[in-house]
């Protein structure tokens, strides 16, 4: 009877589930725009002002540039097809019936209009007071020609979860010739240029992101390191300015 009440107090001992971590909170707001949409251009205004508000260990802002309105005459030169296929993921995960810009996504959990400005103070607001299941610390960032590489360590648990690291150019002007936004200019921010996603077996590791040949020399860049489960949700992260 002892030995197999030690045999189950070592198994106890030796399978205790890893050990629930919290952390400060983290906000990530994705915004799917595009520049040959004339509802996009106040979204990308307000989540600009949101960057210049917050601090990059608060709030994370990105732009993911859609592909799907590059038909009406503007070919928007920062979209990309994976963008539209992330929104539509998104749109699956929401039961939404079709997707739309311009559309904020906070966290990967919830969504609406990006434009709307009492609802993003809101959702600040309801986010800055939770606690984050993870945390990402980015070390030893290396530029070396065309690409980037950098040391990660996660906290938190890392169960069914993903790293996601997100090149971003933090501003660009553009003047629109052709489409919606014709004879318009544009400023866009944290604008999503490359994305590498990786399966977590270990939180620590490299990994390397190479810079497409739309990034120029004058460019001010920014990584972003976000940790994603299964179910799209995001549990904390980090930015880090080149």
């Amino acid at each position: 009877m002892q030995k197999i009440l030690l045999t189950i107090i070592i198994s106890s001992f030796l399978f205790q589930p890893e050990k629930e971590e919290t952390f400060k909170p983290f906000v990530v707001l994705e915004l799917f725009t595009s520049q040959g949409c004339s509802s996009c251009p106040p979204a990308d205004n307000l989540l600009n002002e949101v960057k210049t508000k917050y601090s990059d260990s608060e709030v994370v802002a990105l732009s993911y540039h859609v592909d799907y309105w590059n038909y009406i005459g503007w070919n928007d030169p920062f979209s990309q097809k994976a963008f539209s296929s992330k929104q539509r993921a998104y749109g699956r995960k929401f039961s939404s019936s079709s997707i739309y810009t311009p559309q904020i996504v906070v966290n990967g959990k919830e969504h609406f209009v990006g434009s709307n400005r009492g609802i993003m103070n809101t959702k600040l607001n309801d986010y800055l007071e939770k606690t984050s299941a993870n945390t990402v610390v980015l070390s030893n960032l290396k530029k070396d020609n065309n690409t980037i590489s950098l040391d990660y360590k996660i906290e938190g648990t890392i169960n069914k979860k993903t790293l996601q690291v997100v090149l971003v150019i933090n501003e660009r002007i553009t003047s629109i010739k052709r489409g919606e936004n014709k004879n318009r200019t544009l400023k866009n921010s944290n604008i999503v240029v490359e994305e590498v996603f990786l399966s977590l077996n270990s939180k620590e590791g490299k990994l390397s992101v190479v810079i497409p040949s739309i990034v120029t020399q004058s460019d001010d860049l920014s990584i972003v390191a976000l940790i994603q489960t299964e179910n799209l949700d995001i549990t904390g992260g980090s930015q880090l300015r080149l």
